[in-house]
């Protein structure tokens, strides 16, 4: 592990006064981070992350985390001897399987981050879709992917009671139907729907990849601002392809419900979320 760079006093002002500006300008504001990948996993940018959102939350900006938890759910199935089976990037959930979900999601991913945040000095509290009805979802119908739902309505009372009581909300993406049936819901889309519900400034997806690149296989051609009306010449032209393709489907729905800004980064990257709200180039792909 590398030794901490040691910074002077007057790098330490200047620092916080380039950021100033940024703090000013997001004041109040509501951000929407979906929280995936291997920032989940890895300890150190974990811990980052967790700083960032304090850190965010120190200076008046109101974030909101959404969360997935792939990697704990095919552990705990493989643990009762059940196979994960995956159609079109979906988790194939059947009723036992929706219980190891909820199980999973709701409890043990979703206090574990309560309490990083509580260790980090920040405030937090744990939700998922069933909390208040905040999640109303009905079943996927394509792929059939069994009790899989996308989202109808969310209740957002619950979240802005949250905030203005000075939270982090953490949110599990389990949601159910008018006749209580519990689904999992892909955290992605649960993201652009809540941001967009919350009237939210930006809605940032961490992944595992820079951005959006004109070539995957070279990192070094990341397209950093995208209109979301070029997004179907860039699938025709199959720059935006494969798993990409629901992800920039969620930036664009989100901008479409009135996000003013999403972004996909890069969690690999400690404290990317710092970087794209506190500086002008940001870090991955901008969609508006």
């Amino acid at each position: 592990m590398t030794e901490p760079k040691i910074i002077s006093n007057q790098e330490r002002a200047d620092v916080l006064v380039q950021a100033l500006p940024y703090i000013q300008q997001w004041h109040g504001k509501t951000i929407v981070v979906k929280y995936g990948g291997n920032a989940m996993i890895n300890e150190e940018l974990k811990n980052a992350v967790m700083t960032d959102i304090v850190l965010l939350q120190s200076v008046g900006i109101h974030v909101v985390l959404v969360h997935g938890g792939g990697p704990e759910i095919t552990q705990m199935l493989q643990k009762i001897g059940k196979e994960s089976r995956f159609v079109g990037g979906l988790r194939y959930t059947d009723e036992e399987t929706v219980e190891i979900v909820q199980m999973v999601l709701a409890g043990k991913v979703n206090k574990d981050l309560v309490q990083l945040i509580d260790n980090c000095g920040g405030r937090a509290i744990g939700l998922c879709g069933l909390d208040g009805g905040m999640l109303k979802a009905k079943k996927l119908e394509t792929p059939d992917v069994g009790l899989v739902g996308e989202v109808e309505q969310v209740n957002v009372s619950i979240l802005n009671d949250a905030i203005a009581a000075g939270y982090v909300p953490i949110i599990a993406t389990v949601g159910a139907d008018e006749k209580g049936q519990t689904y999992n819901i892909n955290a992605d889309t649960a993201a652009a729907r809540i941001a967009a519900e919350l009237k939210a400034e930006k809605l940032i997806l961490m992944t595992d990849i820079r951005g959006l690149l004109e070539n995957k296989d070279d990192e070094n051609t990341l397209i950093p601002v995208v209109n979301v009306s070029e997004v179907p010449a860039l699938k025709q032209k199959s720059i935006i392809s494969g798993g990409m393709i629901p992800k920039i489907d969620c930036c664009v729905e989100a901008v479409r419900r009135g996000v003013a800004r999403t972004h996909i980064i890069d969690g690999r990257i400690p404290h990317s979320i710092l970087i794209e709200m506190f500086s002008d180039q940001g870090v991955g792909t901008m969609f508006f």
